[in-house]
């Protein structure tokens, strides 16, 4: 099921939980491959939720939305996403119920700011390391989400980390 393009590249929100843009990276490392699935929060740029798997499916987005709704909550969320099988899937409507908002088709503007921080993490992280094994990839994964969401200032934020942000917001 697809859904209109809601969020028309409005990268800003003016509180937490208002906007979250969602997608999923491939790892490949020593031969191997994973799944990095996030949520971003559009108001201080939060990795709200990830979840790592060896398989892009619908597994892994579900286990993501579940991860995301244990910590935050979602009522009246936006959640943009782009049109992937995993995100126009009748099950993934039905388990959402946010209100949904999708990309046009094959135009990645539209979800840039969560393949943004999929650059971030890449250039500043992954591609710096040779990873052996599923076990180091998921924690340098875990390590740099840590420090990108507590550690990581950025000049959008005021020279603040997104958890710094939200923290002085609230």
């Amino acid at each position: 099921m697809i859904s209109d393009n809601h969020l028309n590249r409005e990268f800003t929100a003016d509180q937490p939980n208002q906007k979250w843009v969602t997608d999923i990276t491939y790892l490949i490392f020593n031969g191997h491959s994973l799944y990095l699935s996030a949520i971003k929060d559009m108001f201080n740029n939060e990795i709200v939720a990830y979840q790592i798997s060896p398989r892009n499916d619908l597994k892994l987005v579900f286990d993501t939305v579940k991860k995301a709704r244990k910590w935050r909550d979602t009522k009246g969320v936006l959640l943009h996403s782009d049109q992937g099988f995993q995100y126009t899937s009748c099950q993934h409507s039905k388990l959402l119920e946010l209100y949904a908002s999708m990309s046009r088709k094959g135009n990645c503007w539209d979800n840039a700011i969560m393949e943004n921080f999929f650059g971030h993490f890449k250039s500043e992280c992954f591609y710096f390391h040779f990873f052996h094994s599923a076990k180091q990839v998921k924690h340098a994964v875990q390590q740099y989400i840590r420090f990108y969401n507590h550690t990581r200032f950025q000049t959008k934020l005021n020279n603040l980390s997104p958890y710094e942000y939200r923290t002085q917001a609230a």
